[in-house]
């Protein structure tokens, strides 16, 4: 199954939703205030916010410019002003090694299949991939990651369980440095971004990584779960007071009809989607493709 097949079957929920709205109010004919009004309602429902809705539909208006159009052109034009409001999409560069991907998240996200997943995509190209388990907290965590890297064929560091996090990391990370691997990805304990005393360890393991090296990490993302819609947008500044956010990976777009939140937390923060998950395979989280989501979003054609 190709990615816009993938896209199209991931965001069926909040598509369906957000056509029937549509369908309910527009039909053929000129778009008028009342109709634009209307169909900015409409889009709410699928978790996109207002001001993201009245960009995508004031783009449509200068399109359409009095004339009249039929439901197909409208959905597609809808679709190409959603994909302007992105940001480009960004591939992962390895000109460092290893590269390091910290991920973070509130409990439930899908942080640790995530990490698994992304391992296993990386492997299959034939990249050296080695996982941290940092969740030393979590009952089950380091065992649950550790059956998943096993899937994965990639190698695991990890540390009894109630370890110090930060010394898995530094420990994974010398390790990794030493044999030459490529990417390596750390997986962290879920976490609240109102918990003080649980960002101040998140925040000790970055201090104690940066000991080898300032840049460390490279990158962090957060793993939001697509049911959260926009209700992520304080986590993005909670968990980007401890480490600056470099990208987002949307979980379980596949069950929720707020597939549009994705529009509202790239706008708002500025901040590239990398990853989206539309289904529980290792094959089911994606690298992000703009264009594929926008049209997915919106229509079942690419």
């Amino acid at each position: 199954m190709g990615f816009f097949d993938k896209i199209l079957q991931g965001l069926t929920r909040t598509r369906e939703t957000v056509a029937r709205e549509i369908q309910a109010v527009f039909g053929k004919g000129k778009l008028t205030d009342e109709v634009i009004e209307t169909l900015e309602e409409k889009l709410l429902g699928a978790d996109i916010s207002f001001d993201t809705a009245h960009l995508i539909l004031e783009g449509v208006r200068k399109r359409a410019r009095g004339q009249e159009i039929d439901q197909a052109q409208l959905l597609a034009w809808m679709a190409d002003e959603a994909k302007n409001l992105l940001r480009e999409d960004i591939p992962t560069r390895f000109d460092t090694k290893p590269h390091v991907i910290l991920f973070v998240g509130v409990n439930g996200a899908g942080k640790t299949t995530s990490v698994a997943k992304i391992a296993h995509h990386y492997a299959a190209q034939g990249k050296k991939v080695m996982l941290a388990a940092c969740d030393t907290f979590r009952a089950g965590a380091i065992s649950q990651l550790e059956v998943w890297a096993e899937r994965a064929g990639v190698e695991l560091v990890k540390h009894p369980e109630g370890s110090d996090a930060a010394s898995v990391a530094y420990d994974a990370y010398a390790a990794a440095k030493a044999r030459g691997y490529d990417l390596l990805l750390v997986d962290t304990a879920g976490r609240l971004h109102t918990k003080d005393n649980l960002m101040e360890e998140l925040r000790k393991l970055v201090r104690v990584l940066r000991k080898q090296d300032a840049s460390l990490p490279h990158e962090t993302w957060l793993v939001i779960d697509g049911n959260t819609g926009q209700n992520a947008l304080p986590q993005f500044k909670g968990f980007g007071a401890a480490a600056p956010l470099t990208g987002l990976v949307i979980t379980k777009l596949d069950g929720t009809a707020k597939g549009g939140s994705v529009l509202t937390l790239s706008r708002e923060f500025d901040t590239p989607i990398r990853w989206v998950g539309v289904g529980e395979g290792l094959e089911d989280l994606i690298p992000f493709d703009r264009e594929a989501y926008a049209r997915g979003l919106f229509m079942t054609e690419p």
